[in-house]
């Protein structure tokens, strides 16, 4: 698949089947992950893949969605704050790099013909603390991982000449 029809065909999954993700795909997932770049090549994050029942649930209770609740792996990506970069003037680095490690994981799973959905609207203060997250670790997306359950149309772009000058 081209790098455009990879970009075109991702979308944001919010259905998903009532089928687990194989192993090798998610290994695959996180693969890509492991090789995005970030500043200074710091790589300031950890990623956990939940899939047990306790955890999905603590998860469930961050961010309270019926759509939510289908999806079969959800992957928790946590920026670390003390292995971030930090610019000389003072612009702290890990929110740029996670995005785009998570932007490699969502675009992975699209090639695999999986979907997922950044969540960011979650309570990230109840996770931090049901997970046990430590102080310099802070819970920045949700992705839901999982096979759709109906194809969605992707929402309407901005012309190029409105965000190219």
């Amino acid at each position: 698949m081209r790098f455009l029809e990879l970009v075109q065909n991702r979308y944001s999954c919010r259905n998903y089947e009532n089928k687990p993700v194989e192993k090798d795909k998610m290994d695959y997932l996180m693969e890509c992950v492991r090789l995005a770049p970030s500043a200074v090549n710091r790589q300031p994050w950890y990623f956990r893949i939940v899939t047990q029942a306790e955890d999905r649930e603590k998860l469930q209770k961050c961010y309270n969605r019926d759509w939510f609740a289908t999806a079969p792996v959800y992957v928790l990506a946590s920026i670390l704050h003390e292995q971030e970069w930090v610019r000389s003037d003072g612009k702290h680095h890990g929110d740029i790099d996670i995005a785009i490690a998570v932007e490699h994981l969502c675009l992975a799973a699209t090639e695999q013909r999986l979907g997922s959905c950044w969540v960011c609207n979650f309570d990230a203060a109840l996770c931090k603390e049901l997970f046990q997250l430590p102080d310099y670790e802070e819970p920045a997306v949700i992705i839901p991982i999982g096979y759709p359950a109906i194809e969605a149309t992707p929402k309407k772009r901005k012309a190029m000449e409105e965000i190219v000058g």
